[in-house]
């Protein structure tokens, strides 16, 4: 039997936070946080501001959908050598690096086009940093994990998030601020050089000492049978196949082995249960314009306060969770992302009203922090640990890709329809994910 680790004093507890990797994740976290907001939010309400429809603003929102498909190209990022970077610096800090270059440069060509003259230089920048802010998160991810060992990855994924969460304060409050009182070009501008701390962080931090021979997924067997079976192909070829055999092939047939034809519920939940909440975002920013309100109060009441609403709510969630099993508060956690979509209907007739503002990005922030955190925890409950990363990442990728799709369309349905009603379909789009939710409970006798 495994012996549990001795019992460590708070003293010895509170210093884990001061090792090295820990401080060095808290400025990395803040680099992956940093250019988020500024291909989504801060970027959508920088549009509306200069009158751009808000159809074409929903359009730009599939910008994002870079970020649930990373899967497809973390494999190369993984294992591909940069030339003269990796030499210089290892493999994961030149990608990292990399990444960041082209975040800076991305942001560099926002701060310096004009919406109003052409969309299109705005899209084409904007993409760069989107796919090169997705390249160093999965290079981050692999840093971190790398970086120390097992017991202290709590302490470093708690300072990444910590930095993460600092760095959205910076990019959308901080640079609704600096738009409010300079110009969106000035906060772009800002942005970009703030991409600095994490280019100095990977300068200045080694790359983690790993084993060479680190080759898990082609130790499956069907990956090693695929090798045995194909003599004749040249060998990167047959390195290339059996990796992917072992890292993608190996992870899904697991998974549809473990839950069989019940594994379609789950995944149709999987996909369902944030496709309100992410399909209405697009046009939040838009809205607040149009309400009247100034770059100053959205930045308080949308990006501080909500922040902070957002931290509550994940707390409670974990509690919740913790007393109650995962079940009830997800069912709980979709019907109030889903219901707090109806308060942007209701919000959009009072007439710019802050307290209206208030009281809804206070009941939609707290719900969506409650509903993710325990939505985090159930998908989490669903891998393997064989393929812990593999699986997360792809159903992470499915809880986000259907929402980020129909988010497109939403400036096209407020156009021709109006807010209260595109609020209202949002909030519709939830119900899927309460049934299902229901669904499994009563398979699991849980009422």
């Amino acid at each position: 039997m495994e012996q549990l680790p001795a019992k460590r004093s708070w003293r010895e507890v509170i210093t884990v936070y001061g090792r090295p990797s820990a401080i060095t994740m808290l400025f990395l976290g803040f680099s992956a946080g940093l250019p988020f907001m500024l291909v989504f939010a801060t970027l959508s309400a920088w549009l509306r501001e200069v009158d751009i429809s808000r159809t074409a603003i929903g359009f730009f929102s599939w910008i994002g959908i870079t970020y649930s498909i990373k899967f497809v190209w973390s494999p190369v990022v993984d294992r591909m050598p940069l030339p003269g970077l990796t030499r210089w610096l290892g493999r994961r800090r030149a990608w990292i690096l990399l990444g960041q270059i082209g975040i800076m440069l991305g942001l560099l060509g926002m701060s310096a086009t004009n919406p109003q003259a052409s969309l299109l230089p705005v899209a084409l920048f904007a993409l760069l940093v989107a796919f090169s802010s997705a390249t160093q998160d999965v290079a981050i991810d692999a840093f971190r994990i790398e970086s120390d060992i097992d017991r202290y990855q709590g302490a470093l994924a708690a300072t990444y998030q910590m930095g993460y969460r600092l760095a959205i304060l910076a990019s959308y409050t901080g640079a609704l601020y600096l738009a409010e009182f300079t110009s969106w070009s000035t906060a772009y501008l800002v942005m970009a050089a703030l991409m600095g701390i994490g280019i100095v962080t990977v300068l200045l931090r080694p790359e983690p000492v790993v084993s060479k021979d680190r080759l898990h997924a082609m130790n499956e067997p069907r990956a090693i049978a695929f090798i045995e079976r194909h003599p004749g192909l040249p060998g990167p070829l047959r390195a290339t196949g059996a990796w992917l055999i072992g890292a993608v092939v190996c992870p899904l047939t697991d998974f549809f082995g473990r839950f069989g034809w019940f594994a379609l519920v789950v995944l149709g939940l999987v996909a369902s249960f944030r496709i309100s909440d992410i399909a209405m975002a697009s046009m939040a920013n838009p809205l607040y314009i149009d309400l009247g309100y100034s770059k100053a109060v959205i930045a308080n009441i949308s990006g501080a306060y909500g922040l902070a609403m957002t931290m509550i709510g994940a707390v409670l969630g974990g509690a919740l969770a913790a007393r109650y099993g995962l079940l009830r508060p997800l069912l709980a956690g979709a019907l109030l992302a889903a219901g707090t979509n109806l308060l942007f209907a209701w919000m959009a007739g009072q007439d710019g009203a802050t307290w209206a503002l208030v009281l809804t990005i206070s009941a939609d922030n707290l719900s969506g922090g409650l509903a993710g955190s325990v939505f985090i925890a159930w998908l989490s409950s669903l891998t393997n640990t064989t393929y812990t990363a593999t699986q997360y990442a792809l159903f992470s990728s499915l809880m986000t890709l259907p929402g980020k799709f129909l988010s497109g369309f939403g400036g096209v349905v407020v156009d021709a329809l109006s807010y209260p009603v595109f609020f209202i379909i949002s909030a519709a789009m939830g119900l899927p994910a309460v049934l299902l939710i229901i669904w499994l409970m009563r398979r699991q006798g849980i009422h």
